[in-house]
């Protein structure tokens, strides 16, 4: 199993807005949206770091519940495996492929699509892997259950979920790639 990591070559990889602070990562935003008007990112509503900061609260308390270990405070964001869809969000994108085996394992986590609808109260569809975080050992189970979203809804046609969201709670092996 691989990660990737999605970004912009002109802003470089691993650049967190939660890092920052609130202000100065809407200020982030904002030349985003004016500079790269185009781009996903660009569409990001006004609440977006309100939301960001809420759900990796959520992220934090269900990874600790779980045994986690947490070595900085708000994750690093990867996807298990190639999506395409991601490659679209930057105008000039790049990726970093990591393998698995680079990471320690107590300090990742998984949710079944992007964090945000997966937590969001808005979508109340029944699936079982909703409002749920992951171990590596329990989302390797819902993979083979379900397969990779990217494969079965590259579109979005089927839901929000369009890949496995990887939660590095941990600077390694990241940290030569910053």
């Amino acid at each position: 199993m691989n990660l990737y990591h999605y970004y912009d070559k002109k802003k470089g990889p691993f650049k967190n807005l939660s890092d920052c602070s609130v202000d100065e990562a809407n200020r982030i935003l904002e030349k985003i949206k004016n500079d790269s008007p185009e781009s996903f990112c660009a569409k990001w509503n006004a609440d977006y770091m309100k939301m960001r900061i809420h759900y990796e609260e959520i992220l934090r308390k269900e990874f600790v519940k779980k045994g986690g270990f947490i070595q900085r405070f708000v994750p690093h964001y990867m996807v298990v495996e190639q999506c395409d869809w991601l490659a679209s969000w930057y105008e000039n994108c790049g990726f970093i492929k990591i393998p698995l085996e680079k990471f320690d394992k107590r300090t990742i986590s998984f949710t079944y699509g992007d964090s945000h609808p997966t937590f969001s109260d808005k979508i109340n569809d029944g699936k079982e892997y909703r409002k749920k975080l992951y171990t590596y050992d329990e989302i390797v189970k819902i993979i083979k259950k379900y397969g990779l979203p990217q494969k079965w809804n590259s579109d979005g046609e089927y839901g929000p979920e369009r890949y496995v969201e990887v939660h590095v709670w941990s600077d390694d092996p990241i940290a030569e790639y910053l």
